[in-house]
């Protein structure tokens, strides 16, 4: 389960250290901390953290994920595959595979675990998204032993998030608190189930807010002193009320445990994500339409070549690309603009605007004031989506969007076409392979530039386009005649 990010460059306390999700291989078990009522905390005084412990243990669960052992056909160089027929005298040769020979192999069975946080009391339950990517099993384990199947509801690569789902009822729940209102120097809880050790309490204060270290493509990440370990990643991050105001993602260290930096992800992000999945199936991400940096690091950067740069402000972001036909760009935005507010909320760097924007929806209108040659100027201006423009984003789709039928191509089939893999379009009812013309009998080889052997190819490469800017199929492949073909196959609308 553990996977490895750099940090970036830009990020300096971060340099030669290691970014790691917090998941771990190990399971253990304890009992639930009786409840207590919670202390007014005076200013200067001692925190009693008893109670927000009590709250949190209660509702953050264990997560076991499991993938199984599975055959799978993997492309290999073969060293005698031009040896016997150079020229091609007995054939064409190894059409689409070359010198290459497709052979069998069995994966191992993988197990991992990680934590999550119940945040309804029918078990609605946010972990982290490499928590239970790729899983085949995921079992849940509540602070009082009992297990639960778990199934996968939606995922969100871009923040590293997930929900899922066990039936229960009248499960401990944490109430969701804002993130946004949290302070540096505050104290906070993590809780989760870290180096095979169940529902721990760490303490620590928060130590930055706004914190973006390159690991995700949508980061707000709440810094944190309260020790985060392996297992951790998917478990609550707790104030002082027993509010959850974020998800524990992953740590950062040279040594790959604990050695004083810990990442949040902010109940602010949590919340669109998890309303999205429950609406539409997937994320609807508001896009401004531009790349950038912080302006002090544009600045900075600049200096150390020689240039000096008066940007009218050392605060705001850099806009050093507007993106043709986006949001920014329909608002009149240009390469060398500094934006300094977003709706009259100000924005000193990236990861504030990410933030902010995240909480928005394609078609929202937001105010943005930047800076071009020292003037403050004000815009209205339009989020679009992903696929350029103000719609709702349909979740990925399925295969049965295609409306066709599909099995890997025969050993008969192979040797007639002279290729190794494929699939060969068995029926077409409708749907979308109907309206692109493609027909029956046809061999896939390819769509979107990705091989495509078995069914499962074929279901994640729709599912990735589906969701892309751009939601066409493109495939390649053979009739039976052996006339190679092209289709461009749209699965929106």
């Amino acid at each position: 389960m553990n996977r490895k990010y750099q940090t970036m460059a830009a990020f300096a306390i971060m340099v030669m250290m290691v970014i790691i999700p917090c998941s771990c291989t190990a399971n253990n078990s304890q009992d639930a901390m009786p409840a207590q009522n919670a202390a007014p905390v005076t200013a200067g005084q001692p925190v009693d953290l008893t109670y927000a412990a009590d709250k949190a243990v209660a509702a953050v669960v264990h997560i076991k994920f499991v993938q199984n052992s599975k055959t799978q056909t993997v492309t290999v160089q073969d060293p005698f595959g031009d040896f016997f027929d150079p020229f091609g005298f007995f054939g064409q040769g190894n059409r689409g595979n070359g010198s290459q020979r497709q052979q069998q192999v069995q994966t191992p069975r993988r197990e991992g675990i990680g934590s999550g946080v119940i945040i309804s009391s029918d078990g609605y339950i946010v972990t982290n998204n490499h928590v239970v990517e790729g899983a085949d099993e995921l079992q849940v384990t509540l602070n009082d032993n009992r297990e639960f199947s778990a199934k996968i509801i939606g995922n969100d690569k871009t923040t590293d998030l997930a929900l899922i789902k066990i039936n229960g009822k009248d499960l401990p729940t944490l109430p969701i608190g804002k993130s946004e209102n949290i302070r540096v120097g505050e104290w906070v809880l993590a809780v989760g189930n870290p180096m095979g050790l169940n529902s721990t309490v760490t303490a620590g204060i928060v130590s930055a807010k706004a914190r973006s270290i390159g690991a995700n493509g949508v980061e707000s990440f709440i810094q944190t002193d309260a020790a985060i370990n392996a297992g951790n990643s998917g478990g609550a991050l707790v104030n002082v009320k027993g509010e959850l105001v974020g998800i524990n993602a992953m740590l950062v260290s040279q040594t790959g445990s604990y050695s004083g930096y810990g990442f949040a992800i902010p109940t602010t992000i949590m919340n669109k994500v998890v309303a999205d999945i429950k609406e539409y199936g997937t994320v609807q991400r508001p896009m401004l339409g531009i790349s950038g940096t912080n302006a002090r690091a544009y600045m900075d950067a600049e200096k150390s070549k020689g240039n000096e740069v008066d940007l009218g402000t050392n605060d705001g972001i850099y806009v050093a690309e507007v993106v043709p036909d986006g949001s920014a760009e329909d608002a009149g935005l240009k390469k060398g603009d500094v934006i300094i507010s977003i709706d009259e909320t100000k924005v000193t760097k990236m990861a504030e605007l990410q933030e902010y924007l995240f909480a928005k929806k394609p078609g929202d209108k937001v105010k943005v004031t930047y800076i071009r040659n020292k003037n403050k100027k004000n815009v209205t201006m339009t989020l679009k989506n992903e696929q350029g423009n103000t719609k709702v984003v349909k979740g990925a789709a399925d295969l049965d969007v295609l409306g066709a039928q599909f099995r890997p191509v025969t050993s008969q089939m192979k040797e007639n076409l002279n290729i190794n893999y494929g699939l060969e379009v068995m029926k077409v009812n409708g749907g979308k392979m109907k309206e692109a013309g493609v027909p029956r009998g046809f061999i896939i080889q390819k769509a979107n530039e990705k091989i495509i052997k078995t069914i499962e190819d074929l279901q994640d490469a729709v599912k990735n386009a589906s969701t892309s800017k751009e939601p066409v199929l493109y495939i390649s492949g053979y009739f039976p005649t052996g006339k190679k073909a092209y289709f461009a196959v749209p699965l929106q609308d």
